[in-house]
């Protein structure tokens, strides 16, 4: 991931690495919660941090102040740090997921809700569990893509 940002002429913002890993494991929890009782004031609610990660930044969302201030401090390993664009670009494939299943709610086919809730589920799962960020990827395959 660092060589193909490393061309970039200006300095990234860096987070700690560790920060978009915690985040993910409250998104799962809340998307399968929204999931489960298909409430879509849950995925609203996940939709506005996903809004917050999109304009603002990963660093800048209610998971990430629980990180900094809850986790981080408890943690003795050293950050690793990770440029902010492709988690913030990730946010931002999270929230259209979070759009998509409301509208759905709204115009009454609840099988965009859960289609929708399930595919950010799935992404946000994959980042918890396994450390691999979909968003992430996809965002670096597009900049490599127009680097071409």
């Amino acid at each position: 991931m660092t060589q193909v940002l490393s061309n970039k002429t200006t300095t990234p913002v860096l987070i700690d690495a560790r920060g978009p890993r915690f985040s993910a494991v409250l998104t799962t929890l809340v998307l399968a919660t929204a999931l489960i009782s298909g409430q879509s004031w849950i995925l609203l609610a996940q939709g506005i941090v996903f809004a917050i990660g999109a304009f603002r930044g990963p660093q800048f969302t209610p998971y990430a102040f629980i990180f900094r201030t809850l986790v981080k401090p408890r943690i003795k390993d050293a950050a690793k740090t990770e440029d902010v664009r492709p988690p913030q670009f990730a946010q931002s494939v999270g929230l259209i997921f979070a759009v998509v299943g409301v509208a759905g709610t709204l115009v009454g086919i609840p099988a965009i809700f859960t289609i929708a809730t399930s595919f950010a589920l799935a992404a946000a799962f994959l980042n918890a569990a396994f450390n691999f960020c979909l968003g992430c990827e996809i965002y670096l395959l597009l900049l490599r893509i127009r680097k071409a």
